[in-house]
């Protein structure tokens, strides 16, 4: 059987002295789209940026692909398959939207990523903008900017941080497409989402959070039978 996408136990988390991840325990299978649900400051954003050893300090485990990376340094994780799209984007000013795109290094021998090509179709946006100074792009095509970088260096494991945000509804509708686009392809997804209305649909398990702990979980189909709980801990 093959190892989960994503394989975390009893994980802990710092920000300096705050304590932020309490004994979190989650499961991302290969090709699944999860999402973490939970209020603003429940430990959602914070789990990514776990998994990519961006908090101060973690202790307990995490597993990518069957290898433990809870002692490894955040480019050696990158390298192990795993792309993270945080929430402010990363949109380099002074590069092209092509510039941009091209800036990271592939990651795998195995997987080169999509072409730019490939990646031009799906977010046909970028190819007409790809001349445009990266942060001249509206707030949806700035995001779909930051997932088509992480697309073309062959990541498999997407972390996502809050896409929809801030975006228009044909943007956000865009996005939505996207995932299941990827999904199609095979790509793992963790999405934080405050949006339940996107979310929803696009997962095929959730996670709910609630002060630094998974307090829930449950698959797509046990979605209007969980709503009440759900009403409670998001007020969705």
């Amino acid at each position: 059987m093959a190892a989960a996408a994503l394989e975390i136990s009893h994980l802990h988390a710092w920000y300096g002295e705050s304590h932020i991840l309490h004994d979190v325990n989650l499961v991302v299978n290969q090709g699944e789209v999860v999402t973490l649900l939970g209020r603003n400051g429940a430990g959602r954003s914070t789990t990514l940026r776990a998994i990519m050893g961006l908090t101060g300090s973690r202790k307990g485990s995490i597993k990518i692909g069957g290898i433990e990376s809870i002692n490894t340094a955040t480019f050696q994780i990158a390298h192990l398959g795993v792309g993270y799209c945080p929430e402010e984007r990363g949109i380099f000013s002074s590069l092209s939207t092509e510039e941009n795109l091209m800036l990271p290094p592939t990651l795998s021998k195995v997987d080169p990523g999509m072409t730019v090509e490939d990646i031009y179709t799906m977010f046909p946006n970028l190819a007409e903008r790809k001349a445009s100074q990266g942060t001249r792009l509206s707030g949806g095509e700035q995001q779909m900017l930051a997932v088509a970088r992480i697309l073309r260096t062959g990541a498999r494991l997407l972390l996502l941080d809050e896409i929809s945000e801030g975006l228009a509804p044909v943007i956000v509708h865009a996005l939505a497409g996207m995932i299941m686009t990827l999904r199609a392809k095979g790509y793992t997804i963790v999405m934080v989402e405050q949006n339940f209305r996107f979310a929803a649909p696009l997962a095929d398990r959730f996670y709910v959070m609630e002060h630094g702990q998974i307090v829930e979980t449950f698959a797509a189909s046990e979605l209007d039978a969980k709503m009440p709980v759900l009403n409670e801990l998001l007020g969705v």
